[in-house]
């Protein structure tokens, strides 16, 4: 190859300055290497591509035919070395999440290892201590993602659905309620409720069912731990409400038994949110997609 870049880079500044000194400066060149390099770039082509007059350097027929073509290669080859530094600075980060749930964490491992072969350069840190509250993490600055149970409504907040889920009412296979088909209100009115350390308020089972009902269940207890709720609710000390895919190896061997909430279903929908103050990188937006496909298995 007779050219390379750093020739069309010369005489695009040769022109662009108007004279060999000043084009010398732009690219950090002394003057005399500069008009070494001018030469053999001449040399090389046997055409001349300036016509010195004084000081200043004029453009030949040849020589407005390799600007045309600097105009196009420098630009593109500067365009170029711009969107690889863009994707070599997104391909690197800290990305901080919690979710509202700690069950989730049982299938995030499986996301996170997809996404890393992905995205090697970027570090995820699961923010344990921000479960039950990753919108509150997120608007202090402790998070850059929160996965939630329900639509992002806060205006300091962006969002995108994810998946949905569904509720069920879990319980020892020998339960009384165990062999219905679907549970309503009444029904939980002489049971002992699991339900997660969770405000009654915010409670699915409560505002959705048992309070527009007026059913008070006969006794409420607050557990902290999937596992707990799931241990209890199989020793028959009460029943739980529970995602069918936090419960699916119990179910199959038949040690719990889970049953729908109402004829329609407690559906839950997750959605994704992120600070709306931040741009978001590209490797939370590959996140949040990763997530809205793969999910909890079974949901």
């Amino acid at each position: 190859m007779i050219l390379d870049v750093r020739h069309l880079r010369l005489v695009a500044a040769v022109v662009d300055t108007g004279s060999v000194t000043a084009a010398a400066r732009v690219l950090h060149l002394s003057q005399p290497a500069l008009s070494h390099q001018l030469r053999d770039v001449e040399e090389r082509l046997g055409a001349e591509l300036f016509q010195r007059q004084g000081r200043r350097m004029v453009l030949t027929g040849p020589g407005r035919r390799v600007l045309e073509a600097a105009r196009k290669v420098v630009a593109e080859v500067d365009a170029a070395e711009a969107e690889v530094s863009r994707m070599s600075q997104a391909s690197r980060g800290l990305l901080r999440l919690a979710t509202e749930c700690y069950t989730a964490y049982h299938w995030l491992p499986g996301v996170l290892r997809r996404f890393s072969a992905k995205h090697p350069g970027v570090e995820v840190r699961i923010a344990v201590d921000a479960t039950r509250r990753p919108v509150e993490a997120l608007l202090s600055g402790e998070l850059e993602l929160g996965v939630v149970s329900g639509p992002v409504r806060h205006r300091r907040l962006e969002g995108a659905p994810l998946f949905e889920d569904e509720l069920m009412a879990v319980m020892a296979p020998d339960h009384r309620l165990a062999k219905k088909s679907v549970l309503h209100a009444a029904d939980f009115a002489r049971e002992h409720v699991l339900l997660y350390s969770i405000p009654l308020t915010e409670s699915t089972l409560f505002q959705e069912v048992l309070v527009p009902a007026g059913v008070t269940p006969a006794r409420v207890s607050r557990v902290e731990l999937t596992e707990a709720m799931v241990e209890m609710a199989k020793a028959g000390l009460g029943v739980g409400l529970l995602a069918r895919w936090a419960v699916a190896p119990e179910l199959a061997r038949g040690t719990l038994a889970a049953v729908r909430v109402t004829k329609h279903g407690l559906r839950r929908h997750w959605h994704a949110a992120w600070p709306r103050t931040v741009r978001p990188a590209p490797y939370l937006t590959a996140f949040v997609e990763l997530l809205a496909k793969a999910g909890p298995p079974g949901r």
